[in-house]
């Protein structure tokens, strides 16, 4: 199993499935692999035509089931110094190097290789496949696959989203909140600033009213969090503005996340910023020009993972795995999102968060190999006890 694993890795890896390229020919890989192996598979096109998420379903067509989930994009390989090419698997002292090793199409390659062995397991509640794509740019695919889910009345029970976590079973993280906000002034000399609408000034007015809800936010945390830090927390990312010493600058833009340990965190920053530039903010600016504006663009408002009591993906995993608890992470996954959904979830996969993004990406064989005997009890677990 593991050599095949690797093998279907490989083929992954070879896939150069950057976010901003087209994920197409990975998904067919995909689709033509679980369609030999007897799944019923179903791929959405995003509204480009040039990506798109893939469902596919092995076991009876009734609601309940696991959801085998992963990403098909992968980061930039840009201006990255990598001792081998980074679009083809190479092994190495133990470690399998190349983009999207453990973040994540390791996790993918071995739901796959399991894929034939799933199929011959008699099951009475089917186990799903779900690869999306941008994931890494706003978790745009999974949103876009969850709603077409839930249109359609699928429901199923648990999910486990294969992120590198060295294969520890996570319950929770952060919510991650991103905008660009773009504000139009009015040009102008910089001898007379009381003529023009310095876009930049009021970025930075923008700016010191998110550094204050960010205090705040640290009084607003609940009682019994268990993230690290405890309260939400609010990050100014970029400024650009202005182009030399005597021009008042007529345009400006900021970009800045929120991380919310609870959805009410998410909303009062957002009304808060919301009141602030319709009250304060705007009427200075256009008491000088009519036309001056403020104009949000949301890059991505993805849910976080909220630790329940009742998670029956916890409690599966846990048994299968001998751990004693669960954790919490500091970075985000698409687990919110098939959370909203309704099911149980978990974050649980091969490698760790440490290598992903970077040059010289790996996942060692021992966690793939761990992975695969993890999913190996879930095959078994979920065709007979979870099942009944």
């Amino acid at each position: 199993m593991l050599e095949e694993t690797k093998r279907i890795l490989s083929d992954l890896i070879a896939f150069p499935t950057v976010s901003v390229d087209s994920n197409l020919a990975m998904i067919g890989y995909i689709a033509d692999y679980l369609d030999a192996c007897g799944a019923q598979v179903e791929i959405f096109h995003d509204p480009t035509g040039l990506k798109a998420n893939l469902f596919a379903t092995l076991g009876p067509d009734v609601d309940g089931g696991l959801v085998l989930s992963g990403h098909c994009d992968v980061v930039p390989v840009a201006d990255q110094d990598w001792s081998s090419d980074p679009f083809e698997l190479v092994e190495r002292d133990g470690h399998l190097y190349g983009r999207g090793t453990c973040d994540m199409k390791g996790f993918v390659a071995a739901t796959l290789a399991m894929a034939p062995q799933f199929a011959r397991t008699p099951r009475k509640a089917p186990i799903h496949f779900a690869f999306t794509y941008d994931e890494e740019t706003g978790c745009v695919g999974a949103q876009h696959l969850t709603r077409l889910l839930a249109r359609r009345g699928r429901h199923p029970a648990m999910a486990i989203i294969g992120e590198p976590t060295m294969m520890r079973v996570i319950e929770g993280h952060k919510g991650c909140y991103e905008y660009t906000v773009r504000f139009q002034g009015l040009e102008g000399h910089g001898s007379a600033p009381d003529l023009g609408v310095n876009a930049v000034e009021y970025v930075v007015r923008y700016v010191a009213r998110l550094l204050e809800l960010r205090e705040q936010l640290k009084s607003m945390a609940p009682e019994d969090s268990r993230f690290d830090p405890p309260w939400t927390t609010l990050n100014v990312g970029a400024l650009h503005g202005g182009s030399t010493h005597n021009v008042i600058p007529p345009k400006a833009q900021v970009a800045w996340e929120m991380r919310p340990v609870q959805p009410s965190d998410a909303d009062f920053v957002k009304q808060a910023m919301a009141e602030y530039c319709n009250d304060t903010l705007l009427p200075a600016m256009r008491a000088v020009h009519p036309e001056a504006r403020i104009e949000t663009e949301i890059i991505g408002e993805v849910a976080g993972l909220v630790p329940v009591e009742g998670n029956e993906a916890r409690r599966l995993l846990s048994r299968l795995t001998g751990a004693n608890s669960a954790d919490l992470v500091p970075f985000g996954t698409e687990a919110g999102i098939f959370q909203q959904l309704g099911m149980d979830v978990v974050v649980c996969g091969p490698g760790s968060i440490e290598q992903a993004h970077k040059a010289d990406e790996f996942l060692s064989v021992d966690q793939l190999s761990k992975c695969l005997e993890l999913l190996e009890k879930v095959d078994q677990a979920f065709a007979t006890d979870v099942a009944d």
